[in-house]
């Protein structure tokens, strides 16, 4: 009778975490979009969706790659977090908007951070928003497209910004 029990028990077990693999794998798919296997497309990383971006939005140039070394926010890599970001600067943005800001500041035009799901993007961008929300000098436009978040300089009017919008909209 105990081993008809034990057996029971490790079946339950196994089908217990076959399922939730299971489940975890739906989500992964649900969240892209994409109906079919989720190894059958390539999660777009910040330099891909920048080079797409770029090409829309001709005042944007790239001004750095973060690494897990130089990542101001030590998020790079981490649980839930961006899996690559990159900085770039926009040519509407005066000289002066951003005198004292560092290289790779938002304030200089914007970055672009990718992440492993459209959940982790959306919740990165609630996060932002939420952190900057009453004081203008923090505030930026941030737009969510699938797995990647456009964080784009509050320096920017909103007809500047919207082309960032429409150019995110074409990634993936």
């Amino acid at each position: 009778m105990s081993r008809t029990l034990t057996t029971a028990a490790v079946v339950a077990l196994l089908f217990g975490a076959l399922t939730a693999c299971n489940s975890s794998d739906s989500k992964t798919d649900q969240g892209s979009g994409n109906k079919g296997s989720a190894s059958n497309t390539k999660a777009l990383d910040a330099g891909s969706a920048f080079t797409k971006l770029s090409g829309k939005v001709g005042t944007a140039k790239l001004t750095g790659t973060v690494t897990a070394e130089n990542d101001p926010n030590k998020l790079l890599g981490r649980p839930s977090q961006y899996t690559s970001k990159i900085t770039f600067s926009d040519s509407r943005i005066s000289a002066e908007d951003v005198a004292g800001t560092d290289k790779g500041d938002v304030d200089r035009g914007g970055a672009i951070e990718a992440f492993g799901t459209p959940a982790d993007a959306t919740a990165r961008a609630k996060y932002i928003q939420a952190v900057t929300k009453g004081m203008p000098a923090l505030t930026e436009y941030d737009y969510v497209h699938g797995t990647v978040l456009v964080r784009v300089s509050h320096n920017l009017t909103p007809k500047q910004a919207a082309a960032y919008k429409a150019a995110a909209d074409g990634l993936n």
